[in-house]
């Protein structure tokens, strides 16, 4: 190797709440030799990290723009809404929009759901983060509407969760620029679609030489499947074993008859 030649990796980008971490294992069982770096992105950076090629590809928030990206979209998550422990709301096992209507509800600058506004009363203001809106929640300032694996990640010891029955839904994709899907990204979706490891799915696989054992078998094999003869031609082999089959009857001795009785 040269040395103007780098070492080929894959730059996997990913915003809060994914977890990417079994698919970089399954990742560095197939390829070693490929590093995978993680990068955690703010999701309203996850486009541009994208198309700027700071990174391969992405697991992202849905949706995306479909001129630009392809995305495979691998799951979608349950929504909650984070309260204190000891909210009123938390003495039920799932709550509806109309329950919260008369809650403060906060709405972050990052929220990853497309409404114009959560249910119920306004917060004064809106917090920059979903991270500080948890921390105004504690403070017992309102409450939030997150996707499950947010609810997870910034969860306190003083905090819960509860089902939203009738909440918007937030996507999880792959997702990477149309026009750059290249061998490592097409190995990557393999991993997240499930294929083994000896799949050759979307590639076109190798042609895998014979050895001169097997060339020889083939072409034994290939003797020995002749053929057949055409209809009203009779082939040597035929006229052999008529010929053996027409001595052994001749040879045969001739069946005699009861002798007669004389009178």
């Amino acid at each position: 190797m040269t040395g103007s030649e780098e070492t080929p990796s894959f730059r996997l980008a990913y915003v809060p709440g994914v977890t990417p971490a079994k698919w970089v294992r399954i990742w560095n069982e197939r390829r070693p030799g490929v590093p995978l770096t993680l990068l955690q992105v703010p999701v309203a950076e996850a486009s541009d990290v994208l198309r700027a090629g700071d990174a391969d590809a992405g697991l992202v928030r849905l949706p995306v723009d479909r001129t630009f990206f392809s995305a495979i979209p691998l799951y979608t998550e349950t929504t909650v809404v984070v309260v204190p422990r000891d909210h009123v709301i938390t003495a039920a096992e799932e709550v509806t929009a109309a329950d919260l209507a008369d809650e403060v509800l906060l709405h972050p600058l990052d929220d990853v759901f497309d409404w114009d506004a959560p249910p119920g009363e306004p917060a004064f203001e809106r917090p920059a983060t979903t991270e500080d809106a948890v921390e105004l929640v504690a403070a017992g300032v309102g409450l939030l509407v997150v996707p499950q694996s947010l609810a997870r990640l910034y969860h306190r010891r003083d905090l819960t969760y509860r089902p939203l029955t009738d909440g918007p839904e937030s996507a999880v994709a792959l997702s990477w620029p149309e026009e750059a899907t290249t061998d490592l990204v097409d190995d990557f979706i393999g991993i997240v679609r499930g294929r083994t490891v000896n799949s050759t799915r979307g590639r076109q696989a190798a042609p895998v030489p014979k050895s001169a054992k097997a060339a020889q078998a083939a072409s034994e094999k290939a003797g020995r499947a002749q053929k057949p003869a055409a209809a009203g031609r009779t082939t040597p082999g035929a006229r052999t074993a008529r010929a053996r089959a027409a001595g052994a009857k001749s040879a045969k001795p001739a069946k005699r008859g009861k002798p007669r009785r004389r009178s």
